[in-house]
């Protein structure tokens, strides 16, 4: 994965391109959450779509590790729900129904289910050019794997600071997902940035584009 020779973005010749720049950013610096959020100069506007996409499979490749983490300590037989805080209990979509799952099965699934949109090729057949309505399918993901983190802050925290102190991921997800409206700041449970860090980040949006989810059971 992070084996490619650093190059400037506009000197990447490659349809991995995208990647390959968020993948060196990353190697650099993990912390450095600004520079590797920002499009980069050479990316037109039209390109911001692609840019969102490809974060999103990065953010879920390094999911993948903080899972493996996990299973050190998040069994089925203890952590019998996908829950975070006592309000929220996460119901598992990967079912013809969706019903509640251990936390670790709920994690495994939600990947595995992201992992298989984001490398449909009836909604996103290229890497450098994405449809509007394909984006538009980004949120939901984000909402899913988001509670992966929260689930590790509020139940296994010595393994999700670890994991943060060596990656800054849950950081650079929330800003993420504030910066390009993805989320709504109600659901980011996890208090990872400030109050007026939130404010500042999420863009203006017209109340019918907010997102809502009701506290309690959500799938």
């Amino acid at each position: 994965m992070f084996n490619w020779p650093d190059e400037p973005f506009d000197q990447m010749d490659s349809t991995l391109a995208v990647q390959q720049y968020i993948q060196q950013l990353v190697r650099q610096d993990p912390s450095n959450i600004d520079l590797i959020l920002a499009l980069p100069a050479a990316c037109g506007v039209q390109d911001e779509g692609v840019w969102k996409y490809e974060h999103l499979r990065q953010f879920c490749l390094q999911l993948n590790d903080l899972a493996v983490h996990l299973q050190r300590e998040c069994h089925a037989n203890i952590c019998v729900q996908m829950t975070a805080t006592e309000q929220w209990i996460f119901l598992c979509a990967a079912h013809k129904t969706p019903k509640e799952c251990p936390a670790i099965d709920y994690t495994r699934h939600t990947l595995d289910g992201a992992a298989g949109l984001l490398n449909s090729n009836k909604y996103f057949p290229s890497r450098i050019s994405i449809k509007e309505q394909s984006v538009a399918k980004l949120g939901s993901v984000c909402r899913r794997v988001y509670r992966i983190f929260s689930h590790a802050y509020y139940h296994h925290k010595r393994i999700f600071d670890d994991f943060e102190k060596q990656t800054s991921l849950c950081r650079r997800f929330t800003v993420y997902v504030l910066r390009y409206g993805l989320m709504s700041r109600d659901n980011l449970i996890v208090p990872i940035i400030s109050d007026d860090e939130m404010e500042a980040l999420e863009p203006e949006r017209d109340s019918s584009e907010q997102i809502s989810e009701t506290i309690g059971s959500v799938a």
